[in-house]
Order: structure tokens, then sequence, then C-alpha cells
């Protein structure tokens, strides 16, 4: 049995802020940045550095479960610490929360435009 490398406390640092910009999210698309914002930060927490994701390394995909892509590039700089940790599951995660928040604002875009035209 293999051991597996636990990053909760990386996310559980990081939690309160995406949560913060979740509910502040006004579009679909604010929900994808903050959703990539969240993740990069999770990464280089973990990582100890600086890292850079470009804008399709990984995406929000709401439509099915695990509701994120990510890039084969970007898996393989990860190495060992994708298959050796917890780290797709805390990804899962985020992009689950980022979904829900994703699928309201799709359902009621009235609410995007009321706070456009403010």
């Amino acid at each position: 049995m293999t051991k597996r490398i636990s990053f909760t406390k990386h996310l559980n640092r990081l939690l309160p802020r995406f949560r913060e910009n979740m509910s502040n999210a006004e579009s679909t698309e604010d929900v994808k940045k903050f959703f990539l914002y969240a993740v990069k930060e999770l990464l280089e927490d973990i990582l100890e550095k600086e890292i850079d994701i470009i804008k399709d390394d990984i995406v929000l995909a709401p439509e099915k479960p695990p509701f994120y892509k990510i890039s084969s590039q970007l898996i393989s700089e990860l190495k060992e610490v994708w298959k050796e940790s917890d780290l797709p599951h805390l990804i899962e995660k985020l992009a689950e929360s980022a979904t829900g928040r994703y699928k309201h604002l799709e359902k009621h875009p009235e609410k995007t435009e009321s706070k456009i035209r403010m």
C-alpha cells in the first residue's frame, strides 16, 4: 500500500478567499477566472514556487464530473505530486463549488445584467 500525501491544509488556507470570490462573482466568466486563480494559488502553495499556468492548462468544465480539465503538460510538470497525493480530489472540490456558482449565474443572467447597468 502506497502512502498518499495530503494537501488539505493548503486548501483550507485558501478556501475563505475562494468562497468570497465565488460569492462576489458577477458572471460565469468571473467564476472561471476565480477558479483558475484558486488552483494556481493552491499549486504555488504546495510547490512553494511560482508557476506559469496558461489559460487552457486548467479549465472549469461544469458539464460533468470532475468539473475541470487539466492539460497533460501541467500534469507532467506536477509529476509525482499529482499521482501520490489528494491534489486531484482537492481541485475537484474547488471545481464542484465553482460549478455550483457557475450554474446559478447561468440560470439567472438578469443578475449579471443588472450589475453591469449600475
